[in-house]
């Protein structure tokens, strides 16, 4: 299982993960869509979700939570239609961003765990 250590750069990465999760969990409430049961439902367990693993690989990045985060990212913005909610604007689009952004993040730390090279400490 790899995993490296975060620098400041990539903590803000899983900082905005955690945002992401975040309004993503929020957003029923926000927009207003919380009375549609799958849009709803949705949002929270996936925000919730990717919230914790954004909090979780704050201080350090572990490949399984990275590729979890990719999958759930995914997920969240293909939901409006895999679930059938594309017709409510605000929840395709809150799923649609929140989730791209999430699945692009993890794609980059994945790439890092796999390809970066580790600064020496002295």
């Amino acid at each position: 299982m790899r995993s490296m250590t975060n620098r400041g750069g990539d903590t803000a990465v899983n900082f905005v993960t955690a945002a992401m999760g975040t309004v993503l969990f929020l957003s029923p409430w926000l927009f207003g869509f919380q009375s549609d049961f799958f849009a709803a439902w949705s949002a929270w367990i996936f925000g919730a979700l990717i919230a914790l693993l954004g909090l979780l690989a704050i201080n350090q990045t572990f490949e399984w939570e990275e590729w979890i985060n990719m999958i759930l990212g995914s997920w969240a913005a293909g939901a409006p239609w895999m679930l059938g909610f594309s017709h409510i604007e605000m929840a395709m689009w809150v799923h649609v961003v929140s989730g791209s952004i999430v699945a692009v993040l993890a794609a980059a730390e994945l790439w890092r765990v796999y390809h970066a090279r580790e600064i020496p400490s002295l």
